[in-house]
């Protein structure tokens, strides 16, 4: 056997080959992180938009009801829902002869831009203290909670891929 012979028996790779294969992975890695994070926030702002679009079409629905008549309202109210509770915890129908229930949304969403440090996954803040609240009374500029909900935004001061503040979508 000559030496030729015997190196061909113990093929592989060298710690070199494998230390360039391993450095390129992680270059091309670093370069997919960027990406994903880009991924990830995307996602949260169309969860957003749809929570958003959901509360406010039930709050739409809320003062529709109530202007028909369907809820009781004292003539100072603006016909607006006291609280988020109302939209999914339901309200009576005054119209209906059995006093049927009138439930505006399924469930609640929460705010998917509100940060909460939670232990084992657990949250403790309520979907309606996630979103900040703006009553009717209300300027939309300096959006403040007063008797009713009028309108809800993000609490979140972060800004969206689109330039404009969460908060002001």
């Amino acid at each position: 056997m000559d030496a030729l012979s015997a190196f061909a028996k113990h093929k592989g790779f060298t710690l070199i080959e494998l230390m360039i294969v391993v450095v390129i992975m992680a270059v091309l890695a670093t370069a997919a992180l960027p990406l994903r994070e880009l991924m990830v926030k995307r996602e949260k702002e169309q969860e957003l938009r749809v929570a958003l679009r959901q509360i406010r079409s039930a709050i739409d629905a809320y003062k529709q009801a109530t202007d028909e008549g369907r809820i009781t309202k004292k003539a100072d109210e603006s016909g607006y829902p006291p609280r988020l509770e109302e939209l999914f915890m339901g309200v009576p129908d005054i119209k209906s002869p059995d006093k049927k229930v009138i439930y505006f949304i399924r469930r609640l969403p929460r705010d998917p831009m509100f940060v909460e440090l939670d232990i084992a996954g657990v949250t403790a803040t309520p979907a309606a203290d996630t979103w900040g609240k703006r009553s009717y009374e209300s300027p939309w500029d300096s959006p403040k909670e007063g008797d009713d909900v009028y309108d809800v935004y993000s609490r979140s001061e972060a800004i969206g891929l689109n330039g404009i503040p969460y908060r002001e979508w």
